[in-house]
């Protein structure tokens, strides 16, 4: 069987995950969508999480040329 997603073909991992039922609950309804794209989303949250993160610790360090008060009357 061959396996494609929006990562590319043969790119995907399966997994065997043992979760609380009411959390698994929560969360699906939560997204109103099925297990596995519940749990991608909060996989993809997590790591765009991380991501942000590590933006936040560069605030202040960058210096950029751009007028942010020009880019706000844009």
């Amino acid at each position: 069987m061959i396996l494609v997603s929006e990562y590319g073909m043969n790119d995907l991992k399966k997994v065997t995950v043992v979760l609380p039922a009411d959390l698994l609950e929560r969360a699906t309804m939560a997204t109103g969508k099925g297990i596995t794209p519940t749990i991608r989303e909060g996989l993809e949250a997590m790591a765009a999480s991380h991501a942000y993160e590590g933006l936040r610790r560069l605030r202040g360090k960058v210096k950029l040329s751009i007028n942010v008060d020009d880019l706000r009357r844009d």
